[in-house]
């Protein structure tokens, strides 16, 4: 074995990466938003988190994934430590699926079928055939599935490579005489943890150790400490997210390397010390990668069920490990981890935008409010959330915009394109809420009033666009189509009865019954209200178009509304409950509006 032999392996071992990589970026694709919806419904016990983790991590194939998207996920508030414990015990036993693939290559056999097993027999027709769909097919889901199967094809092949590269080192005595250190169990812990630390993937380092086995010499005994040390190895990369986080967050990167030190301790115990009793015959035999894959699994299950039971008892010595801090920690608005599970990220925008919506409803009830009776130390509250909605937009914004440029479903690239247009309507209700805010206050200073006319037309104004406000936040807040569907004919009818009242304020004002200053605050009034109800109508419709993926928002608005029944209905209710009285001056002009 010379030089070249280790750049073939240094070779090797970037194709078995760069393979998961492919392969799980394709799988977390066409699992889309399912991750999402399926962690609210697996982590309300210990035992639904355990199989969601083994689950989710078999899915993405990588247990270091998981648990940097938990930190994220717990720093974010989105999950608790108790629910995070579960997961991140299911994600060991979810990563050993790898192991199995990987043992394939040893098969040996000179029967058609059982070659066809093989993975080098199977992985070049895979890769052609990913190749095809990825070519030929015409949606998105067929393609991320050629994704997952070229990945699969470049880790195999990749462990093609590692073990012909190793394969020189079985007539080298040199490597033999190395092998006997590796019958100190200690070494072989550390060696395990090292080089899984190094790397940063516990399936790349099984990958590494079971393409060994096949050059021959690694025993069972050998193996069995390495194995255990590649779990400890593979924690490396929650500690390292762990850094900058909440004490909570840290907590789930403590409960990772307990968990899998803890087992080292006992389950490594248990073999030292049933080898010097009974004297096990298999530990001096040759392992296989099949043997491999065996010890990673047996390990991972027996850690699990030995310490499931302890789940409070891991959670205290997290607690215990990682103290509350005497100053409170900051509300984290988005974590940037949360980028490694592209929908986790998006229900976490879809939840700051929430709040970012609560915050809108607040000012904008209360700045019309304001209309009838200024509070100042009310308005001073709506200037707060006004800054806090702005920084809420400029955050979510940023983050959707960086979450874009990773590799996303059809599914997941729509919900972003419609959260960008929702915040962005949030936000400018937000500003017509504080420009009402100013025209109050202007109102207030000036110890001006609006004539009884106006004051009676803006109540109704003010009813109409606060049902429309607090519908177009339900439909979005609980993804309800049919309140989504409602937005619109009270958005049309609010759009008639602002029409009306400024035919009527014109007239008015030519009547001299009120101040051109009073007749421009008015005219503001108006256009604020309708400006928020044409905002609620574009948060409506993009629910909408969640919903109907090949809904035209320009076709949908600008459709034929005279066939539209439902929308006719709905629209003679509204119209028939928001109406402001005629002046018979102008009661002609107003009798006709479109819609």
């Amino acid at each position: 074995m010379d030089i070249f032999s280790l750049f073939t392996l240094c070779g090797g071992l970037a194709f078995f990466l760069y393979g998961i990589t492919i392969m799980s970026a394709g799988l977390e694709k066409i699992a889309g938003g399912r991750l999402e919806r399926i962690l609210k419904k697996m982590t309300s016990n210990p035992l639904k988190s355990l199989v969601f983790g083994a689950g989710v991590t078999a899915a993405v194939q990588s247990s270091s994934a998981v648990t940097v998207m938990l930190v994220g996920l717990v720093n974010s508030g989105i999950m608790k430590l108790s629910q995070a414990i579960g997961v991140i015990m299911g994600s060991n036993i979810g990563t050993t699926i790898t192991a199995w693939i990987l043992s394939l290559s040893g098969i040996q056999s000179s029967n058609f079928f059982v070659r066809l097993l093989k993975p080098e027999s199977f992985s070049p027709i895979m890769a052609l055939v990913g190749v095809v769909m990825i070519m030929a097919a015409k949606t998105n889901k067929r393609k991320n599935v050629g994704a997952v199967l070229i990945g699969f094809a470049i880790l195999m092949f990749g462990m093609e490579v590692m073990t012909d590269a190793m394969a020189p080192l079985a007539d080298m005595p040199q490597f033999t005489h190395v092998l006997t250190a590796f019958t100190n169990p200690i070494l072989g812990v550390v060696v395990g943890t090292v080089v899984t630390a190094i790397i940063q993937s516990s399936a790349a380092s099984i990958g590494i150790l079971q393409a060994l086995s096949m050059v021959g010499g690694i025993t069972y005994g050998m193996a069995i400490p390495i194995v255990m040390g590649q779990n400890i190895g593979t924690c490396i990369s929650a500690v390292l997210s762990s850094i900058g986080v909440n004490t909570n967050a840290k907590r789930v990167a403590a409960v990772h390397v307990l968990f899998n030190v803890l087992g080292v301790i006992i389950c490594l115990s248990a073999f030292q010390l049933g080898n010097a009793i009974f004297k096990f015959s298999f530990a001096t035999n040759s392992i296989s990668p099949f043997g491999i894959a065996m010890v990673h699994s047996t390990f991972n299950i027996v850690t699990t069920i030995i310490l499931f039971p302890f789940t409070k008892f891991l959670e205290k010595c997290a607690m215990t490990i990682i103290k509350d801090k005497k100053v409170r920690d900051k509300n984290v608005l988005l974590d940037e981890r949360l980028l490694l599970a592209p929908s986790f990220a998006i229900a976490e925008c879809v939840r700051q935008t929430i709040k970012m919506a609560d915050l809108v409803e607040f000012n904008f009830i209360n700045s019309s409010k304001m209309l009838k009776s200024f509070h100042y130390k009310k308005a001073e509250q709506i200037r707060n959330n006004e800054i806090k909605i702005d920084t809420y937009e400029d955050k979510l914004d940023a983050f959707l915009i960086k979450l874009s440029g990773k590799e996303l479903s059809e599914e997941d690239n729509n919900k972003i394109s419609q959260l960008l247009l929702t915040i962005g309507d949030y936000e400018r209700i937000g500003d017509h809420a504080a420009y009402i805010l100013k025209i109050a206050e202007k109102l207030k200073e000036s110890e001006k009033k609006l004539s009884p006319d106006a004051v009676e037309e803006l109540k109704v104004i003010v009813h109409a666009v606060s049902e429309i406000f607090m519908m177009a936040f339900e439909a979005y807040k609980t993804d309800n189509l049919a309140i989504a569907q409602q937005v619109e004919p009270l958005e049309a009818v609010i759009k008639r009865i602002i029409r009306k009242v400024k035919n009527r304020h014109i007239q008015r004002l030519k009547e001299g019954m009120c101040t051109a200053e009073i007749s421009f605050m008015f005219s503001d009034l108006l256009n604020d209200f309708r400006r928020i109800a044409a905002h609620c109508g574009n948060i409506a419709t993009c629910v909408i178009q969640l919903h109907d993926k090949t809904l035209d928002k320009h076709e949908y608005n600008h459709r034929n509304k005279d066939e539209d029944l439902v929308f006719l209905s709905k629209y003679e209710d509204y119209k028939s409950r928001y109406s402001v009285s005629r002046h018979k001056s102008v009661e002609q002009s107003d009798d006709t509006v479109k819609i």
